[in-house]
C-alpha cells in the first residue's frame, strides 16, 4: 500500500506504507545517526515530530526490551529510505513494523530521503502530514492547517512522570540528586546511579520546594517542545537558581538559560543525530556528541547575565553549553548520556556535574 508525506510548502514525497495505518500531523525533522533507531523512537524529546533517518536501511536488528529510553514510542511518524520487514539479532524480541503498529505510528519508506533532507536543510523544519490510509491531498492539507506548530508548545508536561519516584537509593550515596523530568531518558538515571548517587525523580510540573527537598543537586532532563512556553517551570526554577546547584541537559539547559535571564530561539532545522562535534572550551577537547533539539540558548543573553559559554557546536557555532559560577548553574545542549550515540561526554554526568555541585 502506498503512503505520502506532504509538507506545508506543498512539496510531497510518495512511498510505501509501513507500520500503522493512519494520518498524523507534526514537525518533520531529520536524524543523522547511523544506528540506535529504537532509542530515537522512544526518546520523549521527539514528541509531535516526524523523524526522517538519513541512514539508508533501518530495522535490520528489530526491537528489544533493553534499548528503549522510555516506556513508549513518542514520534508521530517514521521515515527512511528502506525499512526492513525481516530482522536478525540475538537480542531482538520482535520487528520494527510490529512495534510501530502497536504504537499507532505510521511509517513511510521507498522515498528519496536525500532529497527530503536537503529540502528540510534548505527550507527549515516545517509542518508535515504523514498518511498511510489513502486520504486525499485536499483532506491532508486541511489536517495540516489544524496543527499549531512547535513554537509556543509546552509539551514537557505531557511526557513527564505523573508522580515522583525513587530510582536509586544506595546506603552511602555520593550525592542526593533530584532529576526534574521533562521527558527524561532512562540512561540519565542509569549514569547517576552508576556514579553512586541517590536519585529521586520529580515531574517538571512540581514546585521548586518539591525539587529541592532532601537534595544536593537539581538535574533538569531533556524534553520536547518550546522551552520558553514552560513559564511555570521557569518561575519555579528561578527559586532554585542561586539557592542550590542546578545542572541540565538539552531542554534543561535551555530552561536554565531562561531562568538566569537569557532567551531562546527556534533553529532552522535543529541538531539531531549522534555525530555532532562540540568543543569543550574548559579542556580544549572536541567531543562527538548525541543531540536532539530544535531550540537554542542565545549567546549574548548568557554573557549579559554573567555566564560563560563552555561548549560550542563546531558545525554552526551555536551555544552547546554554559556555566554561571555565581548562581551555581551549568548546562549543555547535547546528550552526555548518549543512547544512541558516542559516550565521550558521559564524564559530565558521572563526574563534572557532581564536582560542580561540590560533592
Amino acid at each position: 500500500m502506498g503512503g505520502i508525506l506532504l509538507l506545508e510548502d506543498g512539496r510531497s514525497f510518495e512511498g510505501e506504507a509501513f507500520g500503522a495505518r493512519g494520518s498524523r500531523v507534526a514537525e518533520v525533522v531529520f536524524n543523522t545517526a547511523m544506528t540506535g533507531y529504537q532509542e530515537v523512537l522512544t526518546d520523549p524529546s521527539y514528541r509531535e515530530q516526524i523523524v526522517v533517518m538519513t541512514t539508508s536501511h533501518v530495522g535490520n536488528t528489530g526491537v528489544n526490551g533493553e534499548d528503549p529510553e522510555s516506556e513508549a514510542i513518542h514520534v508521530s511518524g517514521f521515515v527512511a529510505r528502506r525499512f526492513s520487514r525481516l530482522h536478525s539479532s540475538h537480542r531482538a524480541t520482535g520487528g520494527l513494523e510490529q512495534a510501530l503498529k502497536r504504537a499507532g505510528v505510521p511509517g513511510l519508506h521507498g522515498i528519496d530521503t536525500r532529497a527530503l533532507v536537503r529540502h528540510i536543510r534548505d527550507k527549515g523544519a516545517m509542518k508535515a502530514v504523514i498518511s498511510t490510509d489513502g486520504q486525499s491531498i485536499e483532506a491532508l492539507g486541511k489536517l495540516l492547517d489544524t496543527w499549531p506548530g512547535m513554537e509556543g508548545r509546552a509539551l514537557a508536561g505531557e511526557v513527564c512522570t505523573p508522580t515522583p519516584y525513587v530510582y536509586h537509593q544506595p546506603s552511602a550515596p555520593r550525592a542526593r540528586v533530584t532529576v526534574v523530568d521533562g521527558g527524561c531518558k532512562r540512561n540519565i538515571l542509569r549514569l547517576l546511579a552508576e556514579a553512586n548517587c541517590a536519585v529521586r525523580v520529580e515531574p517538571i510540573t512540581a514546585s521548586a520546594a518539591d525539587w529541592m527537598r532532601d537534595a544536593d543537586l537539581i538535574f533538569l532532563s531533556n524534553g520536547p517542545g518550546d522551552p520558553a512556553a514552560l513559564t511555570g517551570a521557569i518561575a519555579e526554577l528561578k527559586q532554585v537558581v542561586g539557592a542550590m546547584p542546578a545542572v541540565g541537559i538539552c531542554l534543561g539547559h535551555q530552561l536554565l538559560g531562561l531562568a538566569i535571564g537569557s532567551t531562546t530561539y527556534k533553529m532552522p532545522f535543529g541538531h539531531r543525530g549522534a555525530n555532532h562535534p562540540v568543543k569543550d572550551h574548559e579542556t580544549g577537547r572536541v567531543e562527538i556528541t548525541s543531540q536532539n533539539h530544535g531550540f537554542c540558548v542565545d549567546r549574548a543573553g548568557i554573557e549579559a547575565a554573567g555566564g560563560v559559554v563552555t561548549h560550542t557546536n563546531l558545525n554552526d557555532g551555536t551555544v552547546s553549553g554554559f556555566r554561571h559560577d555565581g548562581l551555581r548553574v551549568m548546562g549543555v545542549q547535547f546528550h552526555p548520556e548518549a543512547c544512541p550515540g558516542p559516550r565521550e561526554a558521559s564524564h559530565l554526568v558521572l563526574d563534572r556535574y557532581l564536582r560542580f555541585a561540590g560533592v
